[in-house]
């Protein structure tokens, strides 16, 4: 019997500002089953599929790809905010509603011969998920699928990575924002 994932989010409304329905995953990850449920179900869509390497965007996309990682027998690569790296690395700049960001991975850790998969909590806005596929891309991998826990599909995030030639999988989604 497969365990009910979605039972397991929490809902906080109101954060981090009012109108929001914010999806927190730590009641989830928590819950021993449903965590280790929850990364076998996105790993189990990759078996066999020659990933090589699961990239997870900071801070929750660490928990989730680290795991499908070891479950896929792939390298993790650690997806972070401009100078948390340590050593060199390479950068993409994306858009916020109030400025820009720079992601950063090391340099070297992929490349032409790599299959990456993206990890994360949640896709929304899709915009750190896209830049951390342009990123990954730049490195001449192929970075074509990315998973998330949830995707709340009012908000148009995983359309826009879809647009970009990527393969988009969630386990649950919820409406509102």
């Amino acid at each position: 019997m497969s365990l009910d994932l979605k039972s397991l989010v929490r809902t906080i409304p109101d954060y981090p500002k009012k109108g929001i329905l914010f999806r927190d995953i730590t009641t989830l990850i928590e819950h021993p089953e449903g965590f280790r449920e929850s990364v076998e179900r996105i790993a189990a869509t990759y078996r066999g599929r020659d990933i090589t390497h699961v990239a997870g965007i900071e801070a929750r996309g660490f928990i989730f790809g680290a795991g499908v990682a070891i479950a896929l027998g792939a390298g993790f690569v650690p997806i972070r905010k401009k100078g948390k790296l340590p050593g060199e690395t390479i950068g993409q700049n994306y858009a916020l509603e109030y400025g820009v960001d720079t992601i950063e991975i090391h340099a070297g850790v992929v490349g032409p011969e790599h299959k990456v998969l993206l990890v994360d909590d949640l896709i929304a806005t899709g915009g750190t998920a896209i830049a951390a596929v342009g990123l990954l891309r730049r490195t001449g991998t192929v970075c074509d699928d990315a998973a998330f826990v949830i995707d709340l599909p009012e908000i148009g995030g995983a359309d826009k990575l879809r647009a970009e030639g990527v393969t988009v999988s969630s386990l649950m989604a919820f409406q509102g924002h």
